[in-house]
């Protein structure tokens, strides 16, 4: 039994999504391929020989990437049996089977995908129909270390870009899946519906310990919510320190969770965190409430006077565009951010995303959408929206076009944030802002960030796929299944 796993994005890190299904099906004896395609070249020859080709989907662009990928592979391939799994592969189900998909796993999937390997080893690769395994499962698993090998390294993964200039291999891992809190837009809620599931703290770190040995000299956590499981989070980074002193780290925390745990923003800092991202996506009540964030606007700004105090860097990220963004509520942002003296911790990409809207997102359950939406776009896989004052759409897509050029000539943070303040105050009819020739001239933050912008609920704009997927070249010494 052939296995090939491909990831086509994953945010700049390497794939956990395909070193972790790696390791089960290696222990039960499958010969198994990894691919990701952000960092190498699709192989054919790896398509034409496997039995069974899964995509890892953790993310919209992943999915709108593998389309095309699942259609050439299952004509070059027709005896494969195809799988996608990951949080957008159930919220996709009916279009992904049209495709020729035939199983697909949600939740918890390494035992899913034994379970499928196993069924194909025994039974032939003829598709059945419904699939034996289920498409959600929530089951708790017995983690496994991740097999890494044949990943490509991970210098070409994202960097850590420190303020002193230098730059920093970075590791990824996961102590935790799920979450327990239900944000109508979060991706995890339709999927995992308020749960969460921990991975062992052994686990955890021989990952760490096994990257650290590849070379890397800091870890991006990627919980949906490190403070889930505030025991586990804990104990788990004062062992992370005691191993590994010199390793910096980074998680990602609701704003409601850091102002519920306070006291252990210092034991983040002392434990060797360099940043915290939260998921603010708005300053306005009226939309946070929409959205069910569990947190106010006088909340964000008590945790962003909790950092500061606890001397730690808060990254915090956005969804400015929404059906209810006015462009007064946008300048509030920006002039929250600046007076907060937060314009700089926010990556440019974070003031420029607008809300995204997949099939069985629990923002279709707000009667009030129907007044927004039109019909669900297939070739993008989401809901279109329009806002009712036409300026605002503008506006999103001027601030795309400020944070894309931006980004290509290597423009301050400083910069960019300006420009976007002065493209919205044009908008509402406001005098343009000065920049400091220092704002113009500077192109270092003060703070610590890793240089692959974090964000998952951006709607995709209408003329583009994926901006920050580029051809990639094969791979020196790049072997077959193992």
């Amino acid at each position: 039994m052939r296995t090939l796993l491909i990831s086509t994005y994953e945010l700049g890190r390497q794939p956990f999504g395909l070193a972790s299904p790696a390791a089960w099906l290696r222990k039960a004896g499958v010969e198994v391929a990894c691919l990701d395609l952000s960092r190498e070249a699709f192989r054919e020859e790896l398509a034409a020989e496997a039995d069974l080709v899964a995509f890892y989907l953790p993310m919209h662009t992943a999915t709108r990437l593998a389309v095309p990928l699942i259609q050439s592979i299952r004509e070059r391939n027709p005896g494969a049996n195809l799988c996608c799994y990951g949080l957008y592969a159930p919220m996709n189900e009916k279009f992904l089977r049209a495709q020729g998909v035939q199983t697909i796993l949600g939740g918890e999937f390494e035992q899913g995908l034994l379970d499928l390997a196993s069924r194909l080893a025994h039974d032939g690769v003829a598709p059945n129909n419904p699939q034996p395994e289920p498409v959600v499962s929530l089951d708790r698993q017995n983690f496994l270390t991740p097999d890494r090998r044949r990943l490509p390294p991970l210098a070409q993964y994202a960097r850590l870009m420190r303020p002193d200039g230098t730059q920093g291999v970075v590791g990824y891992t996961e102590a935790s899946r799920g979450c327990k809190h239900l944000c109508r837009h979060c991706p995890v809620v339709p999927v995992y519906r308020g749960i969460f599931r921990i991975v062992s703290r052994a686990v955890v770190l021989d990952d760490v310990r096994q990257q650290v040995k590849a070379g890397a000299e800091h870890i991006s956590f990627g919980d949906p919510d490190f403070f889930n499981g505030i025991g586990h989070a804990v104990a788990l980074v004062e062992e992370f320190h005691r191993q590994f002193p010199r390793l910096t780290y980074d998680v990602t925390i609701k704003i409601e969770h850091l102002l519920h745990h306070a006291e252990h923003l210092a034991t983040l800092r002392r434990t060797g965190c360099l940043f915290v991202t939260s998921a603010v996506e708005s300053v306005d009540d009226e939309i946070l409430a929409r959205l069910a964030k569990g947190h106010t606007r006088a909340d964000f700004l008590r945790v962003v006077a909790a950092f500061d105090d606890a001397k730690l860097a808060l990254q915090p990220t956005f969804v400015p565009f929404t059906p209810w963004t006015t462009l007064e509520g946008f300048l509030d942002l920006l002039d929250v951010l600046e007076s907060s003296g937060l314009a700089e911790n926010v990556a440019p990409i974070q003031l420029a995303i607008r809300l995204l809207i997949p099939r069985g997102s629990y923002l279709l359950e707000l009667s009030e959408m129907a007044h927004f939406l039109q019909p669900f776009d297939d070739a993008a896989l989401v809901y279109r929206w329009r806002n009712p004052d036409p300026r605002v759409d503008e506006l999103a897509k001027k601030v795309s076009e400020i944070v894309q050029v931006g980004e290509k000539s290597h423009a301050a943070r400083a910069r960019i944030f300006h420009k976007i303040r002065n493209a919205a105050g044009e908008a509402a009819g406001l005098a343009p802002i000065t920049v400091s020739a220092a704002s113009a001239s500077s192109q270092q933050t003060a703070l610590p960030y890793v240089n692959e912008p974090w964000y998952c609920c951006a709607e995709p704009a209408e003329d583009q796929l994926v901006p920050l997927v580029r051809p990639q070249k094969s791979r020196p010494g790049a072997e077959g299944f193992v």
